[in-house]
């Protein structure tokens, strides 16, 4: 409903200013810039842009004024730059733009009230020119990409008018031409405000670098033309007669017709011309740029790889274009237009430095360094580029032509070694992306199993809290409550029978050596004091000899280390030599061996029992990777059924 209203909008005030030019019959062409200035009123509202197109309806009012009352043109002529300032999003944000659209503000409405000869106006609407191109100028650098489109475009409508003025007036000040310049002159700015919409519309703004080269051009061109013409004129030493000044404005707009189309029509005989002789309708430089631009979009490797390679088929290779993939040596044949069966190729060491170092090869040097490709092609030109970075070779571009076909040129070996620095560029950077990925992927899964293993301590040091409650309540305890009922029995037995309390003292003295029993056993279970005292060695033969199975303990170790390696690789032991007495059958037999090289520390524990299936390992060897982990070691369990176990285990220590 907005959409239609807007156009409904600019359709009747462009319709209502022709009217007025019509109607009044002095300024026609002011009445067709200003209907101009409406319909782009009316497009900007349509696409999203009403700050704009609020400006544009200002500058459509003045000049519709201006076209009735002649004295409004230094009115129309500040809202102009007023518009020109107020690009690309119709806001005079900064303080100097509003200063400069208010002093032109005044000064319009001044030369309007006093009513100035026409050269003032004339000169006042050149210095608005120049302020607004030069404000587009500055602002350009600074814009977004679509600002950028909308400045471009304005700033090439700009470059046309000008250019077309400037000859105009040059026609008139020496061929007399046009009778009324001054109309020509107005009519020429309708391109201003048909520049500011298609810098707004969304089909065309994304060209605006393009529309102001060929506006560059164009007007160029124009320029040059005209002042070729003038002089000529100069040299005749006179002003010309009417034949010559029909002859002379004839050969001009020839040459101007010329100028303009020259860029356009040499692009399609070229385009003509490599289809005659066999190149194909895309230049090999397209197909570098083509590439470089894909390579800044986030299209999938393996899609920008084919599309290199029907690129490369149809700019220079007619047989075919293969990629080549891999490293250390060992090529893929990843894809290939037309389709191929995958191939390896293996260089040894001295070729892949040859042929990562290579900027381009042909069929000769191939016949040294890689024959195998020479088996595919048929015998017809062909050409290969290493995708190398820094000299590793990651990758071959394979380029073919048929028997028949003209050699390759030294034009399309530059494009294919720029191509190969673009290609070897892009795998690096996807090996880094890979490594970067595995590495995080790596990172999370540690971080899981930190956080499960810290689950697990907290956990088990819970379940040994209450174990050692538990041990405390049900053996020491007991001890000491039986201890002193019969200390109060003594007493009083004492008290009856002095000489009958030889054998009570005696279930005295055993119930305390029981209990001082009970507590050692406590106490080795929390930290046995033979390792804090003589090391793994002397702890390690204390378990082996409370074991239910034989077991023979090997330690050979140069000096003893920190308790926390210690505390880790006694109860990694101690938890082995406990799973193999229950689950190592009454037959097996231990052994536990330990030993260091270098900063690392092994310990080893080994049955030859019934062993079990891989999937079957229990809780403890869970508890064991836990407090090996704590410390940055590692654990790696082995068995079979019937094939006993192992248990090994490392830990970096200094």
């Amino acid at each position: 409903m907005t959409r239609a209203l807007a156009l409904w909008l600019g359709g009747t005030a462009a319709v209502a200013a022709l009217g007025v030019g019509l109607w009044d019959g002095t300024n026609v062409a002011g009445a067709v810039v200003a209907a101009g200035w409406a319909v782009t009123a009316a497009g900007c509202l349509v696409v999203g842009r009403p700050a704009v197109a609020r400006w544009a309806v200002l500058v459509a009012v003045l000049q519709t004024a201006a076209a009735v009352w002649t004295t409004a043109v230094p009115v129309a002529m500040a809202g102009w730059l007023a518009f020109a300032l107020a690009l690309p999003d119709g806001e005079l944000r900064s303080i100097p733009r509003r200063s400069v659209a208010a002093l032109a503000a005044v000064l319009g409405v001044g030369l309007a009230v006093l009513t100035g000869p026409p050269s003032l106006s004339g000169l006042a609407a050149v210095l608005a020119a120049a302020t607004g191109a030069t404000g587009i100028i500055l602002r350009c650098g600074q814009a977004s990409p679509r600002q950028r489109a909308a400045l471009q475009w304005t700033g090439a409508a700009l470059l046309l008018a000008g250019s077309a003025g400037a000859t105009l007036i040059g026609l008139y000040l020496l061929l007399g031409v046009p009778a009324n310049p001054l109309t020509w002159l107005v009519a020429a700015l309708v391109v201003v405000p048909v520049g500011a919409l298609l810098g707004h519309l969304p089909s065309t703004a994304h060209v605006g670098d393009k529309a102001l080269l060929e506006a560059v051009v164009t007007a160029g061109f124009t320029v040059m033309i005209a002042s070729v013409y003038l002089v000529v004129v100069l040299g005749l030493g006179r002003i010309p007669d009417a034949t010559e000044r029909d002859l002379l404005v004839s050969s001009m707009a020839a040459a101007l017709v010329v100028a303009v189309l020259a860029f356009p029509l040499r692009v399609r005989l070229l385009a003509t011309a490599r289809a005659i002789t066999g190149r194909g309708g895309v230049p090999p430089e397209e197909v570098l740029a083509t590439f470089g631009a894909r390579m800044s979009r986030a299209v999938p490797f393996d899609e920008l790889l084919l599309q290199l390679a029907e690129s490369l088929k149809a700019a220079m290779a007619p047989a075919g274009a293969e990629i080549w993939v891999g490293s250390g040596g060992v090529l893929h044949r990843t894809l290939s237009v037309p389709d191929l069966p995958t191939a390896r190729l293996e260089l040894n060491e001295r070729e892949r430095v040859v042929v990562g170092r290579t900027r381009v090869g042909g069929a000769s040097w191939l016949a040294v360094w890689m024959p195998g490709l020479l088996a595919d092609g048929g015998g017809g030109p062909i050409r290969v580029a290493p995708a190398a970075h820094l000299g590793e070779l990651l990758g071959l571009i394979v380029v073919r032509r048929p028997v028949d076909a003209p050699p390759f040129s030294e034009a399309d070996d530059q494009v294919l070694v720029q191509l190969g620095r673009q290609v070897g560029l892009a795998l690096h950077n996807m090996r880094l992306d890979s490594a970067l990925q595995a590495s995080l992927d790596e990172l999370r899964r540690r971080n899981e199993e930190l956080q499960a293993s810290r689950l697990r301590i907290v956990t088990a040091a819970d379940a040994a809290r209450r174990a050692i409650e538990r041990d405390l309540h049900d053996g020491a305890q007991q001890h000491l409550v039986a201890l002193s009922v019969k200390l109060s029995l003594a007493g009083e037995i004492i008290a009856e029978e002095p000489g009958s309390t030889d054998n009570l003292f005696d279930e005295l003295r055993a119930d305390v050596q029981g209990t001082i029993a009970a507590l050692r056993e406590l106490a080795h279970g929390v930290y046995p004091p033979l390792l804090r005292n003589h090391g793994l060695d002397h702890a390690l033969r204390s378990a082996a000899r409370r074991s239910s199975l034989p077991c023979s303990v090997s330690v050979e170790l140069p000096r003893r280390y920190s308790e926390e390696i210690e505390a880790a690789v006694y109860f990694c032991c101690l938890e082995a030599i406990q799973n193999a007495g229950k689950h190592a059958g009454a037959d097996a037999a231990i052994t536990v061996h330990l030993e260091a090289t270098g900063t690392v520390l092994r310990f080893e524990v080994a049955d030859d029992g019934t062993g079990f299936a891989a999937g079957d390992a229990g809780h403890g060897f869970v508890n064991m990777r836990d407090r090996l982990g704590a410390i940055g070691g590692s654990l790696t369990v082995e068995s079979e059924l019937g094939a006993g176990t192992r248990i090994r285990g490392e830990i970096p220590c200094e």
